[in-house]
């Protein structure tokens, strides 16, 4: 899952000697070491696409998740893709996928011809309902058409229930994928890195996202034979051969050599950026849990969340619906945005196949994700529940 700023910055008062400046959602962190990193990728004559900066980069992404193998692309989206390319999935396939995520992760299952199945969420992760899941591939495997590949989703940086989501595919022996964009320094219950699950992992570096290189993912996977096909798809598809030869179709999917090296600079602060964002977090909870009608996405619930995006829980009883408080706090100068809004409801999907128990839809009705970033100081802090508790009518 991997997403640019939103249009609604667009929303926010535009600074000046009275304003304050913009409190970003989730902006990039970057600063001297980043600035170092591109400057020597220069410096060592490597423009072109490949070079040493991706191949360290890959080693390093490999390491910190635990996988054998991590092939450096040009987004999350195309790491997915890559993935079910991997799998064999076309045309009159189905994959189950995640109804709450961002349309990244189900997108690529339509570039293939196949068809997504939508699964609901749980309520104490908010990733894809293990009980659910478990009916649905017992019901298909009686039906003999069980499916091609199954889709979970590590939603706002907090694990899925992966024990039990993947002994569910095992025992049918469907292949995982697991979407990790946003959880990037996320341990699972037992201590296993987000991005360790399953057949092939993803995780996004788009600008919000938990290390940024402007634009760009990982494909993760155990496979060395799948990671070497996966490079060379993602370079076109180009034989090793003296003459361009060209056997199956390819793609332009890999990640340049100068972002590499930004992203290498910002893994190796990925441990401080995730204390920051997970204190944000538990500030949030420990300063507005008083607010009446107000609650908090899910936290720590299997495992250590990396805190990528806090998101508040309005209910009736609140001051202000999720949208009103939006467009108040950024009278502010201060940037949300409403949670996901399910791929069941969105227009492009809604021919789809889903099985819905109500949770994702509940969620996005009483969702708004407030500023997270690594970069916030505590005065960013300060202000944005000062704001929130002026908006929702709380003590100061």
């Amino acid at each position: 899952m991997s997403a640019s700023l939103p249009v609604a910055l667009n929303e926010l008062p535009s600074p000046d000697a009275d304003r304050p400046a913009p409190i970003l959602l989730s902006g990039p962190d970057v600063g001297a070491a980043e600035r170092q990193a591109l400057l020597r990728a220069f410096d060592s004559g490597w423009i072109a696409p490949l070079g040493p900066e991706v191949d360290a980069f890959e080693r390093e992404l490999a390491a910190c998740t635990g996988r054998g193998h991590a092939v450096a692309l040009a987004s999350g989206t195309a790491a997915i893709h890559l993935a079910l390319i991997e799998l064999g999935v076309g045309p009159g396939d189905e994959v189950l996928a995640s109804t709450f995520t961002f349309a990244a992760t189900v997108n690529p299952i339509r570039y293939l011809g196949a068809t997504p199945v939508l699964v609901d969420s749980e309520p104490r992760t908010w990733g894809m309902d293990p009980t659910l899941h478990a009916d649905d591939l017992a019901r298909r495997a009686r039906a003999g058409r069980l499916p091609k590949a199954v889709i979970v989703v590590d939603l706002y940086g907090e694990p899925c229930d992966h024990d039990a989501l993947r002994d569910i595919t095992a025992r049918y022996e469907v292949p995982l994928i697991e979407d990790a964009a946003e959880a990037l320094g996320a341990r699972a219950a037992g201590g296993a890195s987000a991005g360790s699950l399953g057949a092939a992992a993803v995780i996004s570096f788009n600008g919000n996202k938990m290390i940024t290189t402007g634009g760009g993912g990982v494909l993760l996977t155990d496979d060395e034979a799948a990671a070497d096909r996966a490079r060379r798809r993602a370079s076109q598809a180009r034989l090793p051969v003296a003459h361009y030869e060209h056997a199956e179709v390819g793609y332009n999917y890999r990640l340049s050599n100068l972002l590499a090296a930004l992203g290498r600079a910002q893994l190796a602060g990925l441990p401080a950026r995730v204390a920051r964002r997970r204190r944000t977090a538990e500030a949030y909870r420990d300063r507005l849990a008083d607010l009446p009608g107000v609650g908090f996405g899910p936290y720590d619930a299997l495992g250590t969340g990396n805190g990528w995006l806090s998101v508040l829980l309005l209910d009736s009883s609140a001051r202000r619906t999720p949208e009103t408080l939006r467009l108040a706090l950024a009278e502010h100068a201060i940037e949300t945005r409403p949670v996901w809004k399910p791929m069941h409801l969105q227009p492009v999907f809604a021919g789809a196949p889903a099985i819905l128990n109500g949770t994702s839809a509940d969620a996005f009705a009483h969702g708004l994700c407030l500023p997270s970033g690594s970069g916030m100081s505590d005065d960013d802090l300060d202000r944005v529940v000062t704001a929130v508790r002026h908006e929702l009518g709380g003590r100061p």
